[in-house]
């Protein structure tokens, strides 16, 4: 200052510039030193480091760039604008190598440059029951849901049809969806509470929009379904949802929970790929009247299984968008309504398809395809279907096969009246009639895995929501009106129907029937073994018992 004052005319630029290479200097000395320099993790040098550095000659020059006041976020925004400049200049060239490359302006490798480890070892996981038991398996990092699933049928002695499927279930927040089978079971577990627990259980739904998806996608809810003329067929339909290419879109009106409030909302959603979308204006598509609710790519779709009394909901067909990070928090969730269960259905469908696409295809594949490479390896079974039932005569030596339908029905009717007078017979003999309700045909049909006792209504339509709503899905219980009778309960287009099991009497017999007589068993089984084969007065033929495992 000393100098400065006896001047008489200061130049006031000269100065300014000299400031300004002084920056600039040592902005140069501060990026050379940081890409020469090893850091520690607490940003720190080390000790070699620093000393190295004091010791190094420097000029007087140098030493008075270094004795000049530095201003941090100066440097600091020039290093962000020569980042940008940098980045915006040049081309994007993929590197080979990104694992040996640092950040810019960084000694040290980041988290997000290493590359992710996979876990490995051995992981404790307990698995639970329809009828609350759990077992506790240790599994390998890598198993996903479908290998647990196979490991559990073959623990357990079960029929293995490709149904089974492992639930995530969260009690405190009254949520559960089924995993699907590309999942690592370890992963998910990892981002599960305490409370938290996976079921075992049957899911028949889990691939039938496959099979049939005009009974999963109805056609006011495609919006491509309605810009096109006429009826599109199911195969077009399920190739523009798993391409990625084409654009469908799942549109409707849904009822949503405000955020941290009770109350709900009825808004046109639409459901796309890169979200679910509402309108702000009525039914409009435009995109200043579009705002997100809910992002797919770090979310789980889930069905809510607490009912309307805990969020209020306007209906019973509730289902909630969970991101992954969010544990416990209610108020993070995404609480949707629907008006049905078929509308409910093709929302949660659509959210799969859309997340994980032509991965969900091929895990519905895949049991297929294990099955014709098996059959290459092991003997041919035969297929008993309604096809392959033929009526054979063996009055004779030899078996005879009945051809005319006519004889056929008349060797029945005579075949049943034989073992009516052998069973009277038996009876005159003090023998036990195997229709006594004391004998072992009046119990038998308790040992089948879709007798289920004296359950209620409401636990049979849970027991079939949670196993899934297809058609031909049954279970037999005992009714509460008639102590003496039973209940077929049987979905058929999502929905659930209930028929009363009379006991009859002819002949002093008593039979069992659906249609006030018109076709008698003897027991159960037989029923059940006559409706699998045949409609008769159902709505659809049975076809999967509804079945419960204890592990």
């Amino acid at each position: 200052m000393k100098c400065i004052s006896e001047k008489d005319d200061v130049d006031l630029e000269a100065l300014v510039n000299d400031m300004n290479s002084s920056f600039e200097s040592l902005y140069t000395s501060c990026s050379v030193q940081t890409e020469s320099t090893p850091l520690l993790h607490n940003g720190q040098l080390p000790r070699h480091a620093a000393y190295h550095t004091h010791a190094q000659p420097t000029s007087p020059h140098q030493r008075l760039h270094r004795s000049q006041p530095m201003h941090i976020l100066a440097v600091r925004r020039l290093q962000e604008e020569e980042q940008q400049y940098r980045t915006s200049s040049l081309p994007a060239i993929p590197n080979p190598f990104p694992e040996l490359c640092s950040p810019a302006s960084s000694p040290t490798l980041s988290s997000g440059s290493l590359p992710q480890c996979q876990p490995s070892g051995k992981y404790i996981i307990k698995v639970f029951s329809e009828d609350g038991m759990g077992k506790v398996v240790e599994i390998p990092a890598d198993m996903t849901a479908r290998d647990l699933c196979q490991f559990l049928v073959y623990k357990n002695h079960c029929v293995d049809d490709n149904s089974w499927a492992l639930v995530e279930h969260h009690p405190a927040l009254g949520l559960e969806r089924c995993l699907e089978d590309h999942e690592l079971v370890v992963q998910v577990q990892a981002s599960m509470t305490s409370e938290s627990k996976f079921l075992f259980r049957k899911n028949y739904a889990k691939y039938e929009f496959f099979k049939n998806p005009l009974n999963f996608f109805p056609e006011q809810m495609v919006a491509f379904c309605q810009e096109t003329s006429g009826t599109i067929p199911p195969s077009q339909l399920l190739q523009n949802f798993l391409n990625s290419s084409s654009c469908p879109e799942i549109q409707g009106y849904l009822y949503v929970k405000e955020m941290a409030r009770k109350s709900w909302k009825k808004l046109y959603v639409f459901l796309r790929r890169s979200g679910l979308y509402f309108s702000t204006k009525g039914t409009s598509k435009e995109p200043r009247h579009l705002q997100l609710l809910a992002d797919l790519e770090d979310s789980n779709v889930f069905t809510v299984i607490t009912g309307r009394k805990l969020h209020n909901a306007p209906t019973d067909f509730e289902f909630c968008i969970k991101p992954n990070k969010v544990r416990n928090e209610v108020k993070e969730l995404r609480m949707l309504c629907a008006e049905d269960e078929q509308s409910r259905t093709c929302w949660m469908t659509a959210f799969r398809l859309f997340k994980y696409g032509i991965l969900l295809y091929q895990n519905y594949k895949i049991p297929q395809q294990r099955k014709t490479l098996l059959s290459h390896f092991s003997a041919p079974v035969r297929s008993v279907s309604e096809n392959s039932l033929v009526a054979m005569d063996f009055s004779g030596r030899i078996g005879r096969v009945i051809d005319n339908p006519v004889e056929a029905q008349s060797a029945a009717m005579e075949e049943g009246h034989a073992w009516r007078k052998r069973s009277q017979r038996m009876n005159i003999l003090g023998s036990p009639s195997p229709l006594h309700p004391s004998s072992l045909s009046g119990v038998i049909h308790r040992t089948q895995l879709w007798f289920h006792g004296r359950i209620s209504r409401e636990e049979s339509h849970k027991m079939i929501h949670q196993q899934g709503r297809v058609d031909g899905m049954f279970l037999l219980r005992d009714s509460q009106s008639n102590p003496k009778a039973f209940v077929l309960t049987l979905c058929h287009h999502q929905k659930i129907k209930h028929f009363q099991i009379l006991p009859c009497e002819e002949d002093g017999q008593m039979f069992l029937s659906l249609d006030d007589g018109a076709t008698k068993f003897t027991d159960l089984i037989q029923l059940v073994e006559f409706y699998v084969l045949n409609r008769g007065v159902l709505p659809c033929k049975l076809k999967h018992p509804c079945t419960t495992v204890a592990l």
